[in-house]
C-alpha cells in the first residue's frame, strides 16, 4: 500500500483527494495538514467524510515534515510549494504539486505572472504532469507539476492539432473558457459568494490570466514554435466544470470528417478523453465529479475555421483527480485506479 501525506488540504482539492484515495485499491492517506485546522478532526471540516475518515486528524505542515508518506500531494497556495518541495526532495520523496510553481519551465515567465522564484534550480527536475502529453515523463519525475484547471481543458482541446501541424493557423486561436465557482477556491470572498454569483455570468482576469503561459508553453512543444493565444474565462453560476469553446482557423482545408480522425486517432487509447461523435457536443453536467474530457468538433467551412468544445470537471481532471492518475502513473498502477466514478448527470 503506498501511503500518501497531503499538504494544504482543507481546500476542495484536499477533499477530492481524500475522496478519491479511500476508494484507491493501492493507495492510503496517512497524513493531512493545515495550519488553520492543526488539530482537528477531518469530519468536523468535511462533515460529508463521517464514517470514512473519522481517526484522521490535520495536522500542522511542520508536523508532517519527516512523514513517512511515499507520495506527496502539496495543495499549497502558489509560492508556497517552493517553501516545502526541497526538503521533500531532498528526502527522496515524490511530489505532486498542485500549484502553479513548477509548471512553467521559464523562470522569467513565472515571475513575469505570479511572483520571484525561490527555487529555480529544480524546475529541471519538474515535469508537467498532464498524462496525454508527458506520460514516459511522469514516470520517474521526481516532481510532477499538476496543470491547472483551465490549461487542462484548453490543451487537451488543441492537442491533436498541434502535434498535427499546418492543420491550423497558431496564430489564430482564442480560447473562451467559463468554470464553475469552486475553481475560486473554498476560502470565503464577495465576488464568489451565493448572492454575488447567482444568475449573474461574467468575465474575469481578461487578459491576464495567468495560466495563459501555461497553455502557451505546452502547446508551443507540441507545435515546435512559439504560441500566443487569445484566452478569456468567464465565471459561471455553477459549483464546478469547465466548458472551453477554442476557435481557429484553418491553413487550407478541412473536413468534418477528417478533423474526427486525427482526434480520434491521436486520443485513442486515452482512458479518460472521450471525442464525442459527430453532431455530439460535450456538457458539463456529463463529466462533473469524474476525470473525464470530453470534446466535440465542428467545422465551419463557410469560414474555414475549427470549434473544438471540451469539458471537464475542474476539481477532477482538472486538479485532484488529474493528481491521481498522476500517482497511478509513478507508481506502476494501473492509470485508471481510484478514477472510474461515474459522472453524476444530476
Amino acid at each position: 500500500m503506498v501511503k500518501v501525506a497531503i499538504l494544504g488540504g482543507s481546500g476542495y482539492t484536499g477533499l477530492e483527494l481524500l475522496k478519491l484515495i479511500y476508494s484507491h485499491p493501492h493507495a492510503e492517506v496517512i497524513e493531512f495538514s493545515s495550519r488553520q485546522y492543526d488539530g482537528v478532526h477531518i469530519t468536523e471540516v468535511f462533515p460529508s467524510l463521517t464514517g470514512y475518515y473519522d481517526t484522521l486528524k490535520f495536522k500542522a505542515p511542520a508536523d508532517i515534515s519527516n512523514t513517512e508518506a511515499d507520495i506527496i500531494f502539496a495543495c499549497l497556495p502558489h509560492g508556497a510549494s517552493m517553501d516545502i518541495v526541497p526538503h521533500f526532495v531532498e528526502r527522496k520523496k515524490r511530489i505532486i504539486d498542485l500549484s502553479a510553481d513548477y509548471r512553467l519551465r521559464d523562470p522569467l515567465v513565472y515571475e513575469q505572472w505570479y511572483a520571484e522564484h525561490k527555487t529555480k534550480n529544480l524546475l529541471v527536475d519538474a515535469v508537467y504532469g498532464l498524462p496525454e502529453l508527458h506520460r514516459a515523463e511522469i514516470k520517474d519525475a521526481s516532481i510532477i507539476a499538476n496543470p491547472g484547471c483551465y490549461p487542462t481543458s484548453a490543451i487537451l482541446g488543441l492537442s491533436p492539432l498541434m502535434n498535427k501541424g499546418n492543420v491550423i493557423k497558431t496564430d489564430s486561436i482564442i480560447i473562451d473558457a467559463k468554470s464553475g465557482v469552486s475553481g475560486a477556491g473554498r476560502g470565503a470572498a464577495l465576488e464568489s459568494s451565493f448572492v454575488e454569483v447567482y444568475s449573474g455570468f461574467k468575465a474575469y482576469n481578461v487578459g491576464e490570466h495567468r495560466h495563459t503561459p501555461e497553455i502557451e508553453q505546452e502547446l508551443g512543444l507540441l507545435a515546435s514554435e512559439d504560441v500566443a493565444v487569445t484566452f478569456t474565462s468567464h465565471l459561471l453560476p455553477v459549483s464546478r466544470g469547465i466548458l472551453s469553446t477554442i476557435y481557429a482557423s484553418i491553413e487550407n482545408s478541412l473536413s468534418l470528417s477528417e478533423l474526427h480522425e486525427i482526434y480520434n486517432e491521436f486520443y485513442a487509447d486515452e482512458p479518460f478523453v472521450r471525442v464525442l461523435p459527430q453532431g455530439t457536443f460535450p456538457d458539463i453536467k456529463f463529466v462533473q465529479n469524474s476525470n473525464y474530457c470530453d470534446i466535440g468538433l465542428w467545422v465551419d467551412e463557410r469560414k474555414n475555421r475549427v470549434t473544438i468544445i471540451s469539458a471537464i470537471d475542474n476539481l477532477v481532471k482538472g486538479a485532484s483527480g488529474q493528481a491521481v492518475q498522476n500517482m497511478n502513473i509513478t507508481c506502476s498502477f494501473n492509470e485508471s485506479d481510484g478514477l472510474m466514478s461515474l459522472p453524476t448527470q444530476i
